[in-house]
């Protein structure tokens, strides 16, 4: 069996820099206690938020797949 390797991007990258808010996805980094490299605008390319949401995602495949544990971020950083 195999599913998605990951969520799929919801907004393109200059779209994601362009809309997110900084503060806004800093916040729900920081409320998750995953440590992360968000320092500015143009870091956003890779947020969250940029992304679909992975449950659904896995919903949706529901009939291709068993899920066999859901692994959760510890860490996001994104090397310049």
């Amino acid at each position: 069996m195999s599913s998605s390797h990951g969520a799929g991007r919801l907004m393109s990258r200059k779209q994601a820099i362009k809309t997110l808010n900084l503060e806004d996805e800093i916040k729900k980094m920081d409320e998750k206690g995953i440590i992360h490299s968000l320092r500015s605008q143009r870091d956003l390319d890779e947020a969250a938020n940029a992304y679909k949401d992975i449950d659904q995602v896995i919903a949706l495949e529901s009939d291709l797949v068993k899920v066999m544990t859901k692994l959760d971020p510890i860490a996001v950083i994104k090397g310049q």
